[in-house]
Order: C-alpha cells, then sequence, then structure tokens
C-alpha cells in the first residue's frame, strides 16, 4: 500500500532537480504531532535492526503506531528540531512482531481495544493475533475482558478501518486527510469512493466539516472543468446556503449571481445559465426577484397560510371565555394570588385566552412571567388545558420553574423522532392536544421550526407566542417574531412597564436604559452591575479569568465553574471566545491524573469540561446552542459522554467537531439561557459586531450580577447603535396578503 505525500511546488515554477529519493524503513513507535484536516504528522520511528529513534515529518495520513513503513524522502537539518527524516511517498505493512502488534493495537486505532486489551489480546494468540481479528473474530471471546459485546465492536472497529485505509489512497491525492476522510467514509460506507470520483460536490452537503471549497478542490483534481454545468450549480446552491446561515430566507438573484460568479470565477451569464436549470428542475424556488432553497420557501409559505387558517377556523376551543365577566375573573385571580394586574396585563390575558393566535413582548421585569401564570390559572379553574414549551432546554427549565407545570422543548414537545418515519410525531394528522399552547422565547424560533410548531397546532387551539423582540434574532433563518408583529395581522401586547418587585435590579433598570439608547449606569450603590474599564484587550482577558476564577466566587459566592458565564461579541483576539475558552479550561479544569482527555484538532476535552453543541443533531436530539459537561471519556471505545438538561449524550471521538468548550460563548449562543452572572467584555476591536440588541441580549442573561470589561467607548458604541440587520424573509408581506382584517380592528392591543 503507497501513499503519495504531496510536495510544495508552486505551479508556475520549474521545480529545482532533486536527488533520487532516499529509503527509510522502520516501525512507527508513536505521533508527537498530528493534524487530521490534512494528515502532516511528525512520528518517531525505530529504523528497522536498530535499537535507536528517528524523527519522521510529512503526511502520513493513514499510518498506525505499530506498522512497519517503509518511507521515501530525504535526510533535512532542521535549525531547530536537528535531523529529520522529510517524506514524500510511503507504504505500510501489517506488524509482523510482537512487539510490534501489540503497540498497534494499543494505540487506539480499533474501536474497542485500549493498552490493557491490546496486551491481553497478543499474549493470548501472538504472532497469530491479526490472523484472529481479521478471520476469526469470535475467538477474542477466550480473553479475559472481552465479551461478546466487545468482541463485536473489535470485529466492526477492524473492517472499518481497512475500508478507511483504502479509500485515504484515494483521498490523500487529493489532498483531504484522515478526519475528513474518516468522516466522508462514515457518511458514504463502501459507496465513498464512488462518490468522490463521480460527484464530489455532494461531500459540501453531505459531510459536515467539508466546505465547497474542498470540494471544488476534488473536482478539480479530477479534471472537471470550471465552467462545467455541475460545478456552477453546486457553487450557486452552496451561496444560496450561506445566505441561510447569514439568517436570510433567501437571496436576491443580482446578489445570487454575483456573489457566485466571483465565487466559481466564471462570468455572471453562465451563473445566470445554470440558476435558470436549477429553477427549471425545482431545486431552487423563484419567486419575483427572489431565490428560495425548497425548504425555506415552502416553510415560509406555511407559516404565513397556519397562522391565517388559525385566526379563522371557526372552532374555539376556549369559546367558554367569550362571555366571561372579566372583572370577576380579574378579581378572582387577585384572590388567588395576591397579585393586581395592571390594565396592560389584563388586556394580555383577554387577548390569549380570546384570541386564536397572539403575541406577547417584553423587556425583563414587565410581568411575562406573570401573565402565563395568570392564564394558567384561569385555564385550571375552566378545567382547559395549556401546554408549555420553549426553544431551548434552558428555556424550558426556566418556563418550568416560574410557571408551577411541565415544559418542554418545542422538539420534544413535537415527539421529535429521528428513527420514526414521520420525523416530527405531532403534526397535522397527530397534532397537539391542548386548548392553549403557549411558546416562550419565540424570539429564537426560526422559520423551519416554526412551520413544524404550527404544523401540530389543530384549527380549535389557541396559541399565545411570548418573547423580547427586542433581543437578537433566531441563529436560523428567518426573523419569526419581528415579522409577525411587523405583519400588524396577530394582535399583541407590549408591555414596556418595571413592576416593583423587578425595579430594585440594576440589570433590568440598565437593561431597559440600553434598549433606549441610554449607557447603562454604575456607581458604588449599585451592586450587581459593574463596569472595569481596560481598553487593551490583553489585559481586558486576563481581568476577566480573574474574575471569573477568583473575584466574582470570592465576593458573591458563586460557584466559578456552573455560576459564571463569559459572553464575548467575537471569537477571535485575546478576548475572544476561542482564547478564552482555552484560559479559562486552563484555570478551571487544568489537567489531572483522574481526568482522561482527548484532543480533536486545536481542542482538547476533559473529564468535566463544561461544553456547547455547535449544531444541530437531530439523531442525538441535541441542538445548537445546547449547554452541558463532560461526564465520561473513554480512551478505549473512543467515546466520550455529555450531560445536558435532559440527558446524558455519546459521542465518538470523530464526532467532537459537534462540541465546543463552553467557560465563554457568543451572546448569539447564549440566547435562552439564564446564569446567575455574566463576563461581557467590549472592546473598541469589537467595534463591527457592537450593537444594542447584543448588548442588550448579553445583559438580560443575568440574573444575579452583570459585569462588563472593557472600553467606555465600545458600551457607548453598542448602546448607539440601533441598526438591525435586515435579513430576507417575505413573512410580513405573506400575514398581510389576503388576511381577513388588520388585528387592531378586531381586538385593542395594549400599547
Amino acid at each position: 500500500m503507497t501513499r503519495v505525500a504531496k510536495g510544495n511546488a508552486q505551479v508556475g515554477q520549474a521545480a529545482p532537480a532533486e536527488p533520487p529519493l532516499q529509503v527509510l524503513e522502520g516501525t512507527i513507535e508513536r505521533f508527537t504531532y498530528q493534524n487530521p484536516e490534512n494528515g502532516y504528522t511528525v512520528a518517531r520511528l525505530q529504523p528497522k535492526g536498530k535499537a535507536y529513534e528517528v524523527t519522521a515529518v510529512g503526511t502520513l495520513a493513514g499510518a498506525a503506531v505499530g506498522e512497519l513503513v517503509r518511507l521515501r524522502g530525504y535526510w533535512r537539518s532542521h535549525p531547530e528540531y536537528g535531523r529529520q527524516f522529510e517524506v514524500r511517498a510511503f507504504s505500510v505493512s501489517l506488524p509482523a512482531t510482537i512487539e510490534g502488534i501489540r503497540k498497534y493495537l494499543g494505540s487506539g486505532l480499533i474501536k474497542g481495544i485500549g493498552p490493557v486489551n491490546a496486551s491481553r489480546i497478543v499474549d493470548a494468540f501472538g504472532l497469530a493475533t491479526l490472523d484472529v481479528i481479521e478471520s476469526d473474530p469470535g475467538r477474542l471471546r477466550q480473553v479475559p475482558g472481552v465479551g461478546p459485546k466487545r468482541a463485536e465492536l473489535i470485529r466492526k472497529g477492524w473492517e472499518e478501518q481497512r475500508s478507511i485505509k483504502e479509500i485515504m489512497i484515494f483521498l490523500q491525492g487529493q489532498g483531504i486527510g484522515t478526519g475528513l476522510a474518516v468522516r466522508i467514509f462514515k457518511c458514504y460506507g463502501n459507496q465513498a469512493l464512488e462518490v468522490v470520483q463521480h460527484d464530489p460536490y455532494r461531500l459540501a452537503q453531505d459531510v459536515h466539516g467539508i466546505g465547497f471549497k474542498t470540494a471544488d478542490k476534488v473536482a478539480h483534481a479530477l479534471g472537471m472543468p470550471a465552467d462545467s454545468p455541475q460545478r456552477i450549480q453546486a457553487g450557486l446552491q452552496h451561496v444560496l446556503g450561506t445566505f441561510c446561515d447569514e439568517g436570510h430566507c433567501f437571496a436576491s438573484q443580482p446578489q445570487l449571481i454575483a456573489r457566485a460568479a466571483e465565487l466559481l470565477e466564471v462570468p455572471a451569464p453562465a451563473c445566470q445559465a445554470q440558476l435558470a436549470a436549477l429553477i427549471a428542475r425545482e431545486a431552487l424556488i423563484a419567486e419575483n426577484d427572489a431565490v428560495y432553497l425548497p425548504a425555506f420557501h415552502q416553510a415560509e409559505v406555511s407559516v404565513a397560510r397556519k397562522l391565517r387558517l388559525l385566526q379563522s377556523a371557526a372552532r374555539d376551543r376556549l369559546a367558554q371565555f367569550r362571555g366571561i365577566d372579566w372583572t370577576r375573573a380579574f378579581a378572582w385571580l387577585q384572590q388567588q394570588s395576591a397579585l393586581t394586574l395592571v390594565q396592560p396585563q389584563m388586556d394580555a390575558v383577554r387577548m390569549a385566552l380570546s384570541e386564536k393566535v397572539s403575541i406577547l413582548t417584553g423587556g425583563p421585569g414587565t410581568g411575562k412571567s406573570t401573565i402565563v401564570g395568570s392564564l394558567i390559572a384561569l385555564l385550571a379553574a375552566k378545567q382547559g388545558s395549556v401546554l408549555l414549551a420553549a426553544p431551548t432546554g434552558r428555556a424550558a427549565k426556566r418556563l418550568s420553574e416560574t410557571s408551577g407545570l411541565e415544559a418542554r422543548t418545542i422538539h420534544r414537545l413535537l415527539e421529535y423522532n429521528p428513527g420514526a418515519t414521520k420525523a416530527f410525531v405531532r403534526d397535522r394528522d397527530n397534532p397537539l392536544d391542548a386548548d392553549l399552547i403557549i411558546v416562550d422565547e419565540a424570539s429564537m424560533i426560526d422559520i423551519l421550526l416554526m412551520n413544524h410548531l404550527l404544523r401540530a397546532v389543530e384549527a380549535g387551539s389557541h396559541l399565545l407566542l411570548v418573547g423580547d423582540v427586542d433581543q437578537l434574532p433566531s441563529v436560523g433563518p428567518g426573523n419569526v417574531l419581528r415579522d409577525l408583529i411587523a405583519s400588524e395581522v396577530i394582535p399583541v401586547t407590549r408591555l414596556t412597564t418595571i413592576f416593583r418587585q423587578a425595579a430594585g435590579s440594576a440589570i433590568v433598570a440598565n437593561a431597559h436604559r440600553i434598549n433606549r439608547g441610554e449607557a447603562p449606569l454604575t456607581s458604588r450603590e449599585i451592586h450587581d452591575f459593574y463596569m472595569f474599564r481596560e481598553p487593551d484587550p490583553a489585559r481586558a482577558a486576563d481581568l476577566v479569568i480573574d474574575l471569573v476564577a477568583r473575584r466574582i466566587p470570592g465576593k458573591f459566592g458563586l460557584d466559578r465553574q456552573e455560576g459564571i458565564q463569559v459572553l464575548s461579541p467575537m471569537h477571535r483576539g485575546a478576548a475572544g471566545v476561542g482564547e478564552l475558552n482555552r484560559r479559562l479550561q486552563e484555570r478551571l479544569n487544568p489537567p489531572a491524573p483522574s481526568k482522561p482527555e482527548v484532543a480533536h484538532g486545536a481542542r482538547t476535552f476533559r473529564l468535566g469540561d463544561r461544553v456547547m453543541q455547535v449544531r444541530n443533531n437531530y439523531d442525538k436530539k441535541v441542538f445548537n446552542g445546547d449547554l452541558g459537561r463532560v461526564a465520561a471519556v473513554d480512551l478505549e471505545d473512543k467515546t466520550l459522554a455529555v450531560d445536558f438538561d435532559s440527558e446524558r449524550v455519546e459521542y465518538e471521538f470523530l464526532q467532537l467537531d459537534e462540541l465546543a468548550h463552553a467557560y465563554a460563548a457568543s451572546v448569539h449562543k447564549a440566547q435562552g439561557c439564564e446564569f446567575p452572572a455574566v463576563v461581557i467584555p467590549l472592546l473598541n476591536q469589537h467595534y463591527l459586531l457592537l450593537q444594542r440588541n447584543l448588548l442588550y441580549t448579553g445583559v438580560t442573561r443575568a440574573r444575579q450580577l452583570v459585569v462588563l470589561v472593557g472600553s467606555p467607548k465600545a458600551v457607548a458604541m453598542a448602546v448607539r447603535n440601533d441598526r438591525i440587520a435586515k435579513r430576507n424573509t417575505r413573512l410580513a408581506q405573506r400575514m398581510r396578503e389576503a388576511a381577513p382584517e388588520p388585528a387592531q380592528a378586531r381586538y385593542r392591543a395594549a400599547p
């Protein structure tokens, strides 16, 4: 098995003549560095027949500890690391010695075999070990500690590695490293080579971690012309996908053509022609000047249609509230709860029970939870039923705590089951059984999730969307809550008064000041909102680390692991999410013999780490933004387990790109969450991202304490910048089209 390690000669330059390749044979003892993306490796090798080790560097994708390798390349002298063998090509053979087999199996290459089991298996079968695994794996059950389940795991791991190695021979030649090659195999199995060779652009659509540029590089290596229809169509679909990643539901044709022509480096007319071909076969949907991916067009149309249907349906499961004496009802509520509702709150309660679809919005401390509690009490008195939901686990848990009833994530409410014939068990054929459905944190709901939710709401039920429209919009495409309010078709109550129980909180007061465009107040008399002035990014980062690790726990008694969340506007830089996570992990959860860990790319995941899911995984039922803690790292089975709010989820090591550390997070990722304390670095270098709704959202994530660190100028920039990035959506327009009548004509929404 021979693989070629590519050189670095630049295109257009004649490579200088090199002497014949030298040969080095030996056994790989260990790897001191491996880049899983491109296969570049630094390995220690014991030359054949020698007792010493040497260093080999180069692309060694697929090679494993214990394997006998035949390297071809050159001896070089590195100014810092000394004499090294620079690999240009290599071939491998399975180990042929007892010790070589022991190292090979103990390297963790085969799932189910770690160092302990490797020694036991080799002790049992000696030089015949690999033949036993290959031809008669049932005999492994003779080894102490290897039961039927582990024997089957080893058999599958062996077959998988053999197939992966064959595929790597081809993929490495296309510049695809070990990590991505394994992911491609996981996606397509034994069809991987066929897919890569005949439809390389599928990689960008199907395999997480492979973007269009990587797929395009493979296609180019296979000889696909730059102006081929397949390439241009794939490029157009990719560009439209990037618009959706930015929160848009569609792109205008000029935007799409211009961006695709720039990416592909082909003339705009060629892109226009292939766009027409995609539209003709309905791979893309054109509506006037807008171009949609089919799923987003269907979702936007369906959401508007279903909301209008709910509003106009004759059946009403809460018809008993049409003739209710509201004066008596609110007096009864006051007796039950000892709370007096003010007029806007009473209007909101009446609206939710009288209107089939309604919206309740307002900032912190304005009484949204009081209204939800009042609705639950009135429904209980009339034997009505209610279901509570929120987009994330944390938001659902908080809704449960404030309401006293069970609240579920929207996915759980809809009984999401990725293995079923229908992914969402609850839909129009099997709707939710409730008189009133209350959905909190509605600003986080994207257009696709809203479509799935509405499909499960039957025509007689009432739907109340509760959220803060001034927060950041959803991570996914669309701006659902804002669009529905802007349509003026659905009745809305907007709460603005801060109630006495919240008025003493500087967090609440400053959140509303920020929302009005006023700078937050800090003083010696304020004990839950602080500003530390430090304009230098490096020193600001040092201060953030010290605040989390020492000062806040010491002064306020908060747990430094669970009670404090750092929220940064940026991912890069000294005070960005990435570097702060690295330093906070080092300070809060340092390495120890009792804490197993696994390196994945630039990250090391360690037992006890705070982590966040960074993309939706419908199979595991965990979603972008879910927070958890590493509960187990199994180096033998190559799995890592994370405890999320509701359950434990297991990941194979190859899936760890779905996780990121969560000691620090972006404000967007923290939506729907609430923490005892938040620390927010705000610096002038963040100016591109400093927006009022970002600062407002970050501040409102805190229950007890907010600490801003950085430049007062940066805070002022954020407060002044009330521009909301426009998203390409047509939901508001669709809601207004053929709407029966404006909401204000049917119901007087509270000011």
